[in-house]
């Protein structure tokens, strides 16, 4: 069975503030994803981090652990946490290349305030882009 969950958190420092910070952040999502049959999208905008993820329910544990760890975030609260039928995600780890027109259209101002179905409005948006 599938899972997918939406889970918002709040930037420490420079993380996601810039290319490489975000280049380095992918990478290793990419190949922790790809070994744990995780699909993933990601989202930086402000100092907000906004992560959707796909899989196993025990790969997606391990994953939250790892990330309730990571001092790169803090404030990681599970918007949603659902069984699936589907994934609606192909890759290991994708980024939103266009945070503030995804948040105009869903009339958000900022991740801060964003909701479960905030976030799956912005992924309908997105994949139909």
């Amino acid at each position: 069975m599938l899972y997918r969950v939406i889970f918002a958190s709040e930037a420490v420092g420079a993380t996601g503030a810039s290319a490489l910070s975000i280049a380095q952040i992918l990478g290793v999502s990419v190949a922790n994803n790809r070994r744990d049959h995780i699909t993933g999208c990601m989202m930086f905008h402000r100092g907000h981090i906004l992560q959707v993820v796909e899989g196993a329910r025990v790969d997606l544990d391990r994953l939250l652990r790892r990330l309730r760890e990571d001092p790169r975030h803090t404030a990681l609260r599970v918007l949603s946490d659902l069984p699936i039928a589907a994934r609606r995600i192909e890759h290991p780890m994708d980024i939103c290349c266009e945070p503030a027109r995804l948040l105009e259209r869903v009339g958000l101002p900022c991740l801060s305030q964003v909701t479960a179905n905030d976030a799956d409005l912005m992924l309908d948006l997105r994949r139909a882009a």
